[in-house]
C-alpha cells in the first residue's frame, strides 16, 4: 500500500468517525416535515384537544393555541438571529454555551436530551397501546403493548441509520396524510359556517373564553403542539444554505403549526357548539375513548370511512414522531461527542453519513425508559405518556428560557447583530412569556400528569437535577473539552 493510498483511506476513516453530517441534504421542506413529524398534528389534535376542552379552559382552548404560537414566534426571533452565526448539530447546547458559558451549555444539553428521550418514551407507550388495540381489533392477536414498542424500536434504529435523507421522505407521506385529513375538515367546516352555534369567534378566542376554567392546561397541551420546532436548527448542518434554510423553515414551522392547531380546535368547538363542547369533551374522556370527541365531527363530515383510518393515521402519526424525536436526541448525542463531553465514539458516522453510534445509544435509553413501566405492570397512557409528557415540556420551557437569554447576552457582548427587535426586544419579550407559561404549566402540573402532588413533585424535581449533573460533567470534562462558549 503506496502513502498516498494510505492517506486517502486515513481521511475516510476520520471523517466517518469523528466528521460532519451530510451536508446539502435538506431543503426548507424536508426540514418543515421533521418539525410536523415532532409535533404528531393527529396526535396533538386526537391526544390534546379533548383533554383540553374538558379539564382546561373548554371553548377557549383555540385562544391557547394562538397564545403559545405568539410566544413561540417571539422566541423564534432571537433563535434565528443566533443561527445565523452559530450552524451546529447541538442547538440548544450550543446557543446557550454561546452566551452562557461552557457550563451552561453543557447542562443544557443535558436538559435537551432529557427532553426529546422522555417525550419520546411517551410516544411509545401510546403508540404501544394504539397499535395493540388496532391488531386484536382486526386480527383478535392480543400481545403486550410494550412488544410492539420494542419492534418498533428497531425500525426506528435502522431508519435513523438510513440516513437523514430517507428519514424525511418516509415522515413525508405520513404527514401528508394525517395533516391533509385535519386541514379539509377544518375548511370545509369554516366554509360552511361552522356547527349548530356558528363559527361563534368570540366563543373561542374571547379573553373571557380563554381565562376561563384552568388556561394552563391548554397552554400547556398547546406549547407541547410546538415542540421538536428546534429541529430547524438541529439539521442545519444538513441543511442546503444553512443560514436561509433554518430561518425559512424556522418561521414556516411555527405559523404553519399555530395556524394549524388553531383552526382545527375551534372547528372542533365549533362542531359541537361552544356551549356544549366542554360536556361532550368530558363524556369522551369517562369513555375511555377521548379521541371519539375528534374522530365523531369528522366521520359527520366525510363519512363512516374515518373511524377505521383515523386509528391507523393516529398509529402512523406517532410513529412519525417517534422517528424525528430519535434524530433529535442522536445529533445531541453527535454534537456532544465531537465537542469530547462524551464518549468520541458517540461521533462515528455510517456510509450515509448517519451518527450511528449514537443511534445505538438513543434507542438503548428509550429501552431503558420504557422497560420498567412493562415490568411493573403500568398504564402505557395512563402513567408512562402522561409523566413523561408532562416533564419533557418543563424540560423544554427551560431550554427556550435560557437560550432567549443566552440570545440577548450573546449579541450584547459580541456585536455581530446590532438590530434591537432581534436581539433584545423579541428575546426579552419570550423569555417572559416562555416565563409566564411555565408557572401556568406549573400551577396546574399535578393536574396534566393525572397523579398524586408527590409525583408532580418529583417529576419537577427532575428537571433541576438533570441540569445540575449536566453543570458537574462540563466542571470535570472542562480541560479535556474544546470551549463552547467561555
Amino acid at each position: 500500500m503506496d502513502s498516498q493510498t494510505a492517506a486517502t483511506q486515513r481521511t475516510v476513516r476520520d471523517a466517518t468517525t469523528a466528521g460532519t453530517l451530510q451536508p446539502n441534504a435538506l431543503g426548507v421542506l424536508g426540514i418543515l416535515f421533521f418539525v410536523l413529524s415532532a409535533q404528531a398534528p393527529l396526535t396533538g389534535i386526537a391526544g390534546a384537544v379533548p383533554i383540553s376542552v374538558a379539564l382546561g379552559n373548554g371553548p377557549g382552548t383555540p385562544a391557547a393555541y394562538v397564545l403559545a404560537g405568539a410566544v413561540i414566534l417571539l422566541f423564534s426571533v432571537g433563535f434565528v438571529a443566533m443561527g445565523r452565526h452559530v450552524v451546529d448539530a447541538g442547538a440548544f447546547y450550543t446557543y446557550i454555551g454561546k452566551g452562557l458559558g461552557m457550563s451552561a451549555g453543557v447542562g443544557s444539553a443535558g436538559v435537551a436530551l432529557f427532553a426529546y428521550c422522555t417525550i419520546q418514551a411517551a410516544m411509545y407507550g401510546l403508540y404501544g397501546a394504539i397499535v395493540g388495540g388496532l391488531v386484536e381489533g382486526r386480527t383478535g392477536l392480543d400481545l403486550p403493548w410494550w412488544v410492539w414498542v420494542l419492534a418498533t424500536m428497531a425500525v426506528v434504529q435502522v431508519l435513523g441509520g438510513a440516513g437523514v435523507g430517507t428519514g424525511a421522505k418516509v415522515l413525508a407521506v405520513f404527514v401528508l396524510a394525517e395533516f391533509s385529513v385535519l386541514l379539509v375538515f377544518g375548511l370545509v367546516t369554516l366554509a360552511k359556517g361552522g356547527g349548530p352555534e356558528g363559527l361563534d369567534v368570540a366563543g373561542s378566542f374571547a379573553p373571557s373564553a380563554a381565562l376561563q376554567g384552568a388556561p394552563g392546561v391548554a397552554v400547556m397541551f398547546a406549547v407541547a403542539s410546538m415542540f421538536g420546532f428546534e429541529a430547524t436548527a438541529i439539521y442545519g448542518e444538513e441543511a442546503r444554505e444553512p443560514k436561509k434554510t433554518v430561518p425559512r423553515a424556522t418561521y414556516l414551522s411555527v405559523a404553519v403549526v399555530t395556524g394549524f392547531f388553531a383552526l382545527t380546535s375551534w372547528m372542533l368547538v365549533s362542531a359541537y357548539g361552544p356551549s356544549k363542547a366542554g360536556a361532550a369533551a368530558g363524556k369522551a374522556l369517562m369513555s375511555g375513548d377521548s379521541t371519539g370527541f375528534v374522530f365523531a365531527p369528522i366521520a359527520a363530515q366525510f363519512g363512516g370511512w374515518v373511524n377505521d383510518v383515523l386509528p391507523i393515521l393516529l398509529a402512523t402519526s406517532l410513529f412519525a414522531g417517534i422517528l424525528t424525536f430519535h434524530n433529535s436526541a442522536n445529533r445531541y448525542l453527535f454534537s456532544l461527542g465531537r465537542d469530547g463531553l462524551l464518549p468520541r465514539r458517540l461521533c462515528a458516522l455510517n456510509g450515509r453519513r448517519s451518527p450511528w453510534a449514537a443511534g445505538c445509544v438513543q434507542t438503548a435509553v428509550a429501552v431503558a425508559l420504557v422497560i420498567p413501566f412493562a415490568l411493573a405492570g403500568g398504564d402505557p397512557v395512563l402513567s408512562l405518556f402522561s409523566w413523561f409528557s408532562g416533564v419533557a415540556v418543563l424540560a423544554m420551557m427551560l431550554l427556550y428560557l435560557l437560550t432567549s437569554v443566552s440570545v440577548v447576552v450573546f449579541f450584547r457582548r459580541e456585536h455581530l447583530d446590532t438590530r434591537p427587535w432581534n436581539t433584545l426586544i423579541a428575546p426579552v419579550l419570550g423569555a417572559l412569556g416562555t416565563a409566564g407559561a411555565s408557572w401556568l404549566i406549573l400551577a396546574n402540573f399535578t393536574t396534566l400528569i393525572g397523579g398524586d402532588a408527590e409525583t408532580a413533585l418529583w417529576l419537577t424535581l427532575s428537571v433541576p437535577v438533570v441540569m445540575a449533573l449536566g453543570l458537574v460533567t462540563a466542571r470535570v470534562t472542562r480541560r479535556g473539552a474544546p470551549a463552547v462558549g467561555d
